[in-house]
């Protein structure tokens, strides 16, 4: 097997499914697609993120999507649609979630501050502490990491990390004009 395949044992990404062997995947122009250490790396990283995930998930005694909820949550508040809408759930669903949130004390309803007919969402302080216990090491780590690179590093890797989302979204908002975009 080729030593590059993820497959292998030993790789920096074992264990990570593979859509195939990388020295036969070919670029939409017919190139051999060779996978590079950044690019497995990168894999590894992608998988690891969803083991993260759900390991935090668990430890907080919340599910995958209250998780995801709360992520959003922390950086703004949201109308109980809103969170329907980015956890791609129903509202049923995500109202559901929301009052999971809230029994367990990690978020609150409060009145739209323009519409009193309409309510937003709040992370509550104490569920902000929560998730912030269970993601302190790694923060930490990161931090440690990130003041490692000198700016012109760092400006390096932004624009990686960049380029990366750049690539994401080729598959999350297919542009309709491509005709290889399903």
């Amino acid at each position: 097997m080729d030593e590059r395949d993820p497959a292998t044992p030993g790789t920096p990404s074992a264990g990570t499914p593979s859509l195939g062997t990388p020295s036969l995947a070919r670029t939409p122009d017919g190139r051999s697609w060779d996978q590079t250490g950044s690019l497995l790396v990168l894999r590894e990283v992608l998988a690891r993120s969803q083991r993260l995930h759900r390991a935090v998930a668990q430890r907080a005694g919340l599910t995958d999507r209250e998780l995801e909820a709360m992520a959003h949550l922390a950086r703004e508040a949201l109308g109980p649609a809103e969170v329907a809408r980015r956890l791609d759930v129903s509202t049923a669903a995500s109202t559901g979630i929301v009052d999971r949130l809230v029994a367990r004390g990690h978020a609150e309803r409060r009145p739209h501050p323009g519409d009193r007919r309409r309510t937003e969402v709040h992370v509550t302080d104490s569920g902000r502490r929560e998730a912030a216990a269970h993601l302190r090491p790694m923060f930490v780590a990161l931090d440690e990491l990130d003041r490692g690179f000198s700016d012109a590093d760092r400006a390096v890797v932004e624009r990686y990390l960049r380029g990366v989302l750049e690539a994401f979204d080729r598959v999350l908002e297919p542009d309709e004009q491509d005709p290889r975009q399903g």
